[in-house]
């Protein structure tokens, strides 16, 4: 009889490609560096989101079916943030002049028409900020994610994974150095550092 090898949990980790004129985006890189690698015995499952807001959604949908996760992590981009921004709340609303990649603005606009106002993060936010600043890390807790695609797959994921208990949240994370060089006063974090962060967020997110 031949016993078949169990395969290891999934956990999603999910980043955005670049927008607003950057080349580059870290939420994408650090999930690319991370993609594969095995934390706390699950298998982690990198994804790049378009910066689109119905196309973000389609794809996480999507992934959430695919992989049945244990954990969900979405990452963004936060010009101005000094470290990893823990997000606590996503809001039913996108509202900003800024065009997705696509060209769309969205306005005053609920993320889901009859959704709840808003959403906490199910992860363990004040774990992970203990275990993060523990190994000296920057990082923060935050209260708002935005209201721009960022906040509208954060808002999407909890109203998806409501009332199921799946720890799944949102972290802003920095600029990378070489794109902060161009914006005075702008701080940046090496992309080794963003992406041992990350993966220490992980592990103090991981369900016992």
């Amino acid at each position: 009889m031949v016993t078949r090898a169990r395969r290891p949990p999934k956990i999603l980790l999910t980043g955005f490609e670049p927008f607003g004129g950057d080349t580059v985006n870290p939420s994408l890189e650090v999930v690319q560096a991370l993609d594969g690698e095995h934390v706390g015995g699950a298998a982690v499952v990198g994804l790049g989101l378009p910066c689109v807001y119905a196309d973000a959604v389609a794809g996480l949908d999507r992934a959430l079916e695919a992989l049945s996760p244990v954990l969900v992590i979405c990452l963004g981009q936060a010009a101005g943030a000094p470290g990893l921004r823990l997000e606590r709340v996503a809001v039913n609303l996108s509202d900003t002049v800024q065009p997705d990649n696509a060209g769309a603005v969205l306005r005053d606009t609920p993320v889901v028409a009859g959704g709840p106002a808003a959403y906490f993060s199910t992860l363990p936010l004040t774990r992970m900020l203990e275990a993060l600043r523990a190994h000296g890390h920057v990082a923060e807790l935050s209260g708002s994610a935005g209201a721009y695609v960022c906040n509208h797959v954060f808002y999407t994921l909890q109203h998806r994974l409501a009332g199921r208990a799946l720890p799944a949240g949102f972290i802003h994370l920095p600029l990378l150095p070489r794109q902060a060089a161009g914006r005075a006063g702008v701080p940046g974090m090496a992309l080794e550092s963003q992406v041992a962060a990350v993966r220490l967020a992980i592990e103090a997110a991981m369900p016992a």
